[in-house]
C-alpha cells in the first residue's frame, strides 16, 4: 500500500463524496475509486459502503480513518523536523568552553543563538583547554571555545582565532602598582607569584615561564591553584601577584598589562567532518559577530 492511497482514502472518508474528494485531490474520480478498491482488496475489508446515495464509512473504515490521521500527522511533523534540522533550526549543540576568557560574550551569544534557533538544545561543558580539544576530537563536543594546546595539529581540528589576549599582573586595588598602565616582566623578580596550574592550561603556563626566562630571572611561584578564580582569591587576600589573561576582569583587582607584550590566543575549534546544521549555524553566528565586532561588546 502506498502513502498516496492513505491520503486518497482520507479525502473520501472526510468528504463522504468521491466527486468532492477527487476535486480536492485534483485527480480523476475513476482513479480515486480504483485506489480505494485496491486498498479494500489488500486489507480484505470493505471501508466504504457505496450502495447508499451518500457513501458511508464501515466500522473498519472508521478505524482506518482515525489511524490514517495519526500516521499522516506524524509524517508531516517528521518532515517539518527534517526541514528544520537541515536549516539548523532544530537539533543539539554540545559546546565546550573555558570560563573567564569567554565570559565577556558567551551569555550574549547563546541568548542570540536561542532566539534564532529556539528548537536547538544547547548543552554546555566547562572544561580545561586540553579536555575541550580532546572531547571535540572524539565527537563528544560539537564545538569548543578554548586555548590552543601543544597537540592541536595532531588532533586535526579546524580553528578560528577569536582574540589574542595580553597577559597582565593582577594586584589588589590598594597595591602600589595598581595605578600603573604597564609593568615590565623584570619587576616581578623576587615577588611571590600566583599562577594557574600547568595541568589546567599548559600553553598559557609555558608562555608565562618563557617570559620569565626572557626577562632573565627564575620566578618565585608561591601557589599554583587549579582554578583561575582561586588565583584571584589569593591575590585579593594579599598572598601574591597573579599572572592572568586580560579577560580575567575583577572589580576588586587591578590588571596591569605586562611588557614586553606576551599574548595567548582564544580560538573556536571543531571537527573537519560532520557539519551538523545546528553546529554550522552556531559557527556562522560566531563568525558574524566577530566580523561585526559584537563578540567583545
Amino acid at each position: 500500500m502506498e502513502l498516496r492511497h492513505l491520503r486518497y482514502f482520507q479525502a473520501v472518508a472526510e468528504e463522504l463524496s468521491f466527486s468532492r474528494a477527487a476535486r480536492r485531490l485534483r485527480i480523476a474520480q475513476p482513479a480515486l475509486s480504483r485506489a480505494v478498491q485496491e486498498m479494500e482488496r489488500e486489507l480484505g475489508a470493505q471501508l466504504i459502503e457505496r450502495e447508499r446515495r451518500s457513501p458511508r464509512l464501515t466500522p473498519a473504515g472508521t478505524v482506518l480513518l482515525h489511524e490514517t490521521g495519526l500516521i499522516l500527522e506524524r509524517l508531516d511533523d517528521a518532515l517539518r523536523r527534517v526541514r528544520r534540522t537541515a536549516k539548523g533550526e532544530e537539533g543539539e549543540l554540545r559546546l565546550g568552553y573555558i570560563g573567564p576568557p569567554t565570559r565577556p560574550f558567551l551569555a550574549r551569544l547563546l541568548k542570540e543563538y536561542g532566539k534564532r534557533f529556539p528548537r536547538v538544545t544547547v548543552i554546555l561543558e566547562e572544561r580545561t583547554p586540553e579536555r575541550v580539544w580532546e572531547m571535540v576530537s572524539k565527537g563528544r563536543l560539537s564545538v569548543g571555545l578554548t586555548r590552543p594546546v601543544f597537540a592541536h595539529d595532531a588532533l586535526g581540528l579546524q580553528t578560528l582565532l577569536l582574540r589574542e589576549e595580553k597577559f597582565c599582573a593582577a594586584v589588589p586595588l590598594d597595591h602600589p602598582w595598581a595605578k600603573l598602565t604597564s609593568l615590565n616582566w623584570k619587576k616581578l623578580a623576587g615577588e611571590p607569584l600566583i599562577l594557574l596550574a600547568r595541568r589546567e592550561g599548559a600553553g598559557s603556563h609555558d608562555a608565562i615561564h618563557a617570559s620569565f626566562e626572557e626577562a632573565g630571572f627564575a620566578p618565585r611561584v608561591k601557589h599554583t591553584p587549579s582554578l583561575i578564580g582561586t588565583v584571584l582569591q589569593y591575590v585579593e587576600a594579599g598572598a601574591g601577584i597573579g599572572i592572568v589573561p586580560e579577560s580575567t576582569a575583577n572589580k576588586s583587582l587591578a590588571l596591569i598589562p605586562l611588557k614586553p607584550q606576551q599574548t595567548i590566543p582564544l580560538v573556536m575549534v571543531w571537527a573537519k567532518e560532520g557539519d551538523d546544521p545546528a553546529v554550522l549555524a552556531f559557527r556562522d553566528l560566531v563568525k558574524e559577530w566577530l566580523r561585526a565586532g559584537e563578540l567583545w561588546g
